[in-house]
Parts: structure tokens; sequence; C-alpha cells
């Protein structure tokens, strides 16, 4: 199975990218990653909000696919502890799915169509981040999973 992360729109800061590559290249040992990216189309930035979340939740849908189990970042969603979301990783490998794909929604969060599409979601917290900061924040949390499920001294429980 291989892990996708889905996130609309580049960062433009440099720090979160080089602790995304940090995480992305650790990943590399554990399992298949790919980190894509829905470019930002510069006519979404003159949308109101609820017209933007349209737009990228087309963007979004466009790039599941139907053998895709997706899974939504969205900070209403269900919290995991670190060990329960090992389990949940391991349950979904297990599972004979090709792709599990994590989705970072824009700044607006997602529209009612991507949430209507894809029911399974989760929380990274009850606080709310920026949709930028919170890719490091997934890859790292993934691969603190993969040390977990390998029983690696990563993890202080």
């Amino acid at each position: 199975m291989k892990v996708v992360i889905l996130c609309v729109g580049k960062t433009d800061m440099s720090f979160v990218e080089e602790a995304n590559d940090l995480y992305i290249n650790r990943l590399k040992h554990y399992i298949p990653l790919e980190f894509r990216v829905i470019p930002e189309h510069k006519m979404w930035k003159k949308l109101d909000s609820a017209q933007r979340k349209i737009k990228e939740g087309e963007a979004i849908l466009g790039e599941l696919s139907a053998s895709d189990i997706a899974v939504l970042l969205d900070e209403k969603s269900k919290l995991r502890s670190s060990e329960e979301f090992a389990g949940y990783l391991q349950k979904t490998m297990a599972s004979g799915a090709k792709n599990l794909v994590f989705v970072i929604g824009g700044a607006f969060g997602f529209s009612d169509e991507v949430y209507r599409r894809v029911p399974a979601r989760m929380s990274l917290s009850k606080m709310t981040f920026s949709h930028q900061m919170v890719r490091c924040f997934l890859l790292e949390q993934i691969y603190r999973a993969m040390t977990i499920l390998r029983n690696e001294p990563y993890h202080n429980s």
C-alpha cells in the first residue's frame, strides 16, 4: 500500500518544506509515500471562501480514484492517540488497499461535496493549524506510527 498526502497549495515557508523533506526521507525506509500538491489557481484567490472551497473540492475529488481509501484531515473529527493511529495504519495496510490518501484542504477547509464523498475523517488536534503546518505534523505522525509498528525506540509510551 502506498500512502499519499494530498494537499491544496504549495507551502511558502522553507522551514516547513525542510521538515516535510526530513520525514519523507525517513519514511522511505518503511512505506511507499507520495506527496501530491494541488496548485492554487490564481483565480481562486479572487473567490469568496465558499466558492473557493467548491473549486478546491473539485480539484481534490479529481485526484481521488474509486479504489483509494481517503481520509480528510479535519480538526472537528475523531482524535486518535499515536498508538491508535498506528493501529489504524496497520489495519488499513492489511486490507489490501492500493492507496491510503490523507487529504489536507486549503485554508478554508473542505466543500460540502468533499465531505459527502469522503466520509472518513480524522483530527490531529482539537486546535486549528495552518494547512501548511498540518503537512509536517501528519508526516511526523505517520513516521511515529511506523516506528511503533516496528517496535523501534522513536516513540516513548
